[in-house]
């Protein structure tokens, strides 16, 4: 698996331990310029292996500069796409984490994926939020990637026994469980995580026997039964 980290914060680059992502060489941005000045690279110089299974493509501050230049660059939606396309086929998945906004680097991220998880927190301004985003998904998908699709929404620091989260929560499967899945796990509020992060550890290597350790190893199963589902319906159509 393939982590992409296109946050310009860098909250994932920090979560895998590198406290001080500015002071990184070959990051996304180093990738992204390359592309922009058609300069020839590798993709695989610029990743970097975990200690915990997984690679990953660092990013940095540098990234926010990069999307200003991005507004005035020829296919500037599809400079992601380049970047991932020479890699793709040596990961069975590649995940890209954006940061909560609808910039140029959503818009690539959005521009070279299959699918999109849309995370949501149980409070009125993400849900506001979650309704700008699925008109962008909707844009991208009839205007950049005809085969784009949402998997669905996750809730996430979900306070269960608060009568706000319960409210959030079920407007949220009124308004859009009909057209788009809502995941059954939902992610806890947990101070562990921001934690775990601190310390630069996935939450299983922090502590795997707490509630959000499972909720994540529980929405994992529900995603990878989901994908067995839409390739076997991909099987059957093209039989038929």
């Amino acid at each position: 698996m393939l982590l992409i980290d296109c946050d310009p914060q860098a909250n994932l680059t920090m979560a895998l331990g590198y406290e001080r992502p500015d002071e990184l060489e070959h990051t996304l941005s180093d990738i992204i310029k390359n592309v922009m000045q058609d300069r020839d690279f590798k993709t695989d110089d610029y990743i970097k292996s975990h200690k915990e299974g997984v690679d990953f493509i660092a990013s940095n501050i540098e990234l926010s500069g990069l999307e200003v230049q991005l507004v005035t660059t020829i296919n500037r939606e599809k400079i992601l796409t380049n970047c991932i396309e020479p890699i793709k086929q040596k990961y069975d998945y590649i995940l890209i984490d954006c940061q909560p906004s609808l910039g140029i680097m959503t818009i690539n991220a959005l521009a070279s994926a299959n699918s999109v998880i849309i995370p949501s927190q149980s409070h009125y301004f993400s849900t506001k939020g979650l309704e700008l985003l699925l008109q962008s998904v909707a844009k991208v998908k009839r205007y950049i990637n005809p085969n784009l699709k949402i998997d669905g929404i996750l809730m996430t620091m979900v306070m269960s026994r608060t009568n706000i989260s319960k409210e959030i929560n079920s407007i949220v499967k009124d308004v859009y469980g009909k057209q788009i899945k809502v995941f059954d796990t939902q992610i806890p509020y947990s101070i562990k995580a921001v934690e775990s992060t601190a310390e630069g550890k996935s939450i299983y290597l922090f502590n795997k026997n707490i509630s959000i350790s499972k909720a994540y190893e529980n929405f994992t199963k529900e995603v990878i039964e989901l994908d067995k589902k839409e390739k076997h319906k991909n099987r059957t159509e093209s039989v038929r």
